[in-house]
């Protein structure tokens, strides 16, 4: 591994490092994939990196393409000591609303862990029902290594449900927008109608 990508993952240590330091030593990073779309379920990850643990190429998932984040996505779950994800679907989301539904699913993932951790660090939300002390970083996903795996972990599998449901709604072409609410995906709720997996908050404004 080069040094410019050693010092880079480095800084993205910072918080874990302090909270080494401070004496908590199992650290989750949480994030989720999924809010904005107009289809689909909002997807959580919860991933505890092993302490010092390199992973090259470890970003928010936003800023990796997906054939590498396929690869990261197997790298981190070899490499972290517990990993977990919650899953809440569109009627949920249309039920309590998507922020709610996001800490749901957040709540689901930090629940999920085979290993409790005693500190977590959340991607900007603060609001997570748990006992467990946490802090949320506004644009957690590029600062720190955690939140970053996290990140990765929560997009692919949300891709992976949205070209499986590519696949049932062929349609829809799925696999293109992954439901978020581009020209393509709105032309074809306005063809189509609504699927089971579309969210009724979220798409009132294209039916007619």
């Amino acid at each position: 591994m080069k040094q410019e990508e050693l010092d880079r993952l480095n800084n993205m240590m910072i918080y874990e490092n302090e909270l080494y330091c401070n004496g908590y030593n199992i650290i989750a990073g949480i994030d989720e994939a999924g809010r904005g779309p107009l289809a689909g379920p909002v997807v959580a990850g919860a991933v505890i990196l092993k302490k010092g643990e390199y992973i090259e190429g470890l970003n928010d998932s936003k800023k990796i393409s997906p054939k590498k984040r396929e690869k990261l996505y197997d790298e981190i779950i070899q490499k972290s000591l517990a990993y977990s994800l919650g899953i809440v679907d569109n009627n949920v989301i249309d039920e309590i609303n998507i922020l709610e539904a996001t800490r749901l699913a957040m709540k689901k993932a930090i629940e999920g862990l085979e290993i409790k951790p005693d500190y977590l660090l959340i991607d900007a939300e603060t609001h997570v029902k748990t006992d467990i002390p946490l802090k949320g970083i506004v644009k957690g996903d590029s600062l720190s290594v955690s939140i970053a795996a996290a990140s990765i972990l929560a997009k692919v599998t949300r891709d992976r449900m949205l070209l499986e449901f590519d696949k049932q709604y062929p349609q829809y072409e799925f696999a293109k927008h992954k439901g978020y609410g581009t020209a393509l995906h709105i032309q074809k709720i306005g063809e189509y109608g609504l699927t089971p997996i579309h969210r009724k908050t979220f798409c009132s404004k294209f039916v007619k």
